[in-house]
């Protein structure tokens, strides 16, 4: 599920016969429940416009889903192998890692 930018893994408690989810990709703890799809998806969407409105509240910025920049550190050797293929392909060292992530996931 997606609402406003934010996404979702979703559970099933057999025990409890609910589900649950919890919102990815920000540092805050965000989850809700539902015992229906549809009470699960109200539950997210009412979840996150309470979460954007407290922020709004406290004056913090809320945790936005991943930007597309993160910083990476890894052994120097292996950075520079890392910018002699993407010099040999012809890419830049973004691209390169990219197309390294996005086969990978």
């Amino acid at each position: 599920m997606k609402y406003r930018g934010y996404e979702v893994t979703v559970e099933f408690d057999a025990e409890d016969r609910i589900f649950f989810g919890r919102v990815v990709g920000t540092r805050d703890v965000i989850v809700f429940d539902g015992q229906t799809v549809d009470e699960l998806e109200s539950s997210f969407q009412a979840v996150i416009d309470e979460y954007l409105e407290d922020c709004q509240r406290v004056g913090k910025d809320p945790d936005k889903p991943c930007s597309g920049r993160f910083n990476l550190r890894i052994p120097p050797e292996l950075h520079r192998k890392a910018v002699q293929k993407a010099q040999i392909k012809g890419v830049s060292l973004n691209t390169l890692v990219e197309q390294v992530l996005s086969q990978s996931l």
